[in-house]
């Protein structure tokens, strides 16, 4: 790790030659230390550095420094023009276009991973019931939601139809959230669907906990599924999320579903200690960057759209942090405790749902480093010896 210049000498010396001959991993690492240290100029210097040694069309260890290199870069470029902390990086950032979430649907199983496997838990939850309301607390472009319609009818019984179905999906984009009903609205009519959607905007994600009855429409004859699939990484302290838990918990759901990135224990704990969060997201998202690799053909545009607008945007909030929807990152052991801790109970994983996922991989996405495993009643996605996203059920 570089030691931060002697700020009385930055003007006159050029930088450091470590900073030029470390590898562009070493070189971010570098850039976090000294921004926490508050070593705004050393900082921009060692990101300067990676930048120009990072090709961001480069092989995938390239590209990861680069997203990282660039989000510390502007992080340190707005810490020197305020006087307080520095402003979070991501807010304001234009959400991902459709087209990307299509193509990282395609390219990447993360997304279709969680979404199949959190529906099965909702479809089993959901059997018999006559009315089925869906709470989606980031429903984007409602991509998880037309295999569900679609398998709600296939189950239906002739006799008495489908079940009506009423989706309420909080996002931070009213236009999007305007476009996504419109969208399942349809297709819920090709399919003689009694179906409602509601946009539920969200700001914020702590709105929610923070004063959840104003929010959402509730009734006593409806079969109630919260869906939380990558979204209680956003709340930022324990307090918060352990309130909205308790919250979800009180509205007695049949099922919550929970699908969230694997952190590491032990790590990442401490929202203000940036090179921990660096590094800890830097190994996390290098298996994430290896297996686009692996999978996709050199030069694909769809990937480096992917990698642009959606993990971009997350390592942006990463390295932004509390605030900026980047959250926390927690083991799965972590999601478990604080689950239990709010009154919920675990709904095991059915042998259905967990070779369901194994053919998703299997048939979509048939790289050998992939895999799908059932523990402790969870789902999990791994790429080689890193496991990446966990999938668990509660009531």
């Amino acid at each position: 790790m570089l030691d931060p210049p002697e700020p009385d000498d930055d003007a006159a010396q050029p930088p450091r030659a470590p900073v030029a001959a470390a590898s562009p991993r070493g070189l971010v690492l570098a850039c976090a230390d000294l921004l926490h240290r508050g070593d705004l100029d050393g900082a921009r210097r060692a990101a300067g550095a990676a930048l120009s040694g990072a090709d961001p069309r480069g092989d995938a260890a390239d590209r990861l420094a680069h997203h990282f290199a660039r989000a510390l870069a502007l992080r340190a470029d707005e810490g020197r023009s305020s006087v307080g902390p520095p402003a979070a990086v991501g807010v304001g950032v234009a959400p991902a276009s459709s087209a990307a979430h299509l193509a990282y649907n395609k390219i990447a199983p993360f997304l279709r991973f969680a979404h199949l496997t959190a529906n099965q838990a909702i479809l089993e939850a959901a059997a018999g019931a006559r009315r089925v309301h869906i709470v989606d607390l980031d429903a984007a472009h409602g991509v998880q939601w037309p295999p569900l319609l679609q398998a709600i009818c296939d189950r239906a019984d002739a006799a008495v139809g489908p079940p009506e179905v009423r989706i309420t999906g909080a996002g931070p984009d009213l236009d999007v959230l305007l476009r996504t009903g419109d969208r399942l609205r349809a297709f819920a009519s090709s399919l003689n669907l009694p179906f409602r959607f509601h946009p539920l905007l969200l700001p914020c994600t702590a709105q929610l906990a923070a004063d959840p009855a104003a929010c959402l429409e509730l009734h006593p004859d409806e079969t109630l599924a919260v869906n939380c699939v990558l979204f209680l990484h956003r709340l930022s302290g324990d307090g918060e999320l352990t309130a909205f838990l308790r919250w979800v918990r009180s509205m007695n759901p049949a099922v919550v579903t929970i699908a969230e990135r694997q952190g590491e224990a032990g790590r990442g704990e401490d929202d203000d200690d940036l090179p921990r969060r660096v590094a800890a997201a830097m190994d996390f998202y290098s298996a994430v960057f290896d297996a686009l690799e692996a999978t996709v053909p050199p030069g694909s545009a769809e990937r480096l759209a992917v990698e642009q607008e959606i993990l971009g945007t997350e390592i942006d909030a990463v390295v932004a942090g509390p605030g900026s929807g980047g959250g926390r990152p927690r083991s799965f052991e972590a999601w478990t405790a604080a689950a239990r801790a709010a009154g919920l109970n675990p709904w095991p994983a059915s042998t259905f749902a967990v070779s369901q996922a194994r053919l998703l991989l299997r048939l979509h996405y048939p790289s050998e480093g992939y895999a799908a495993e059932e523990a402790g009643g969870a789902c999990f996605l791994g790429w080689q010896t890193r496991t990446l996203m966990s999938v668990s059920s509660w009531h």
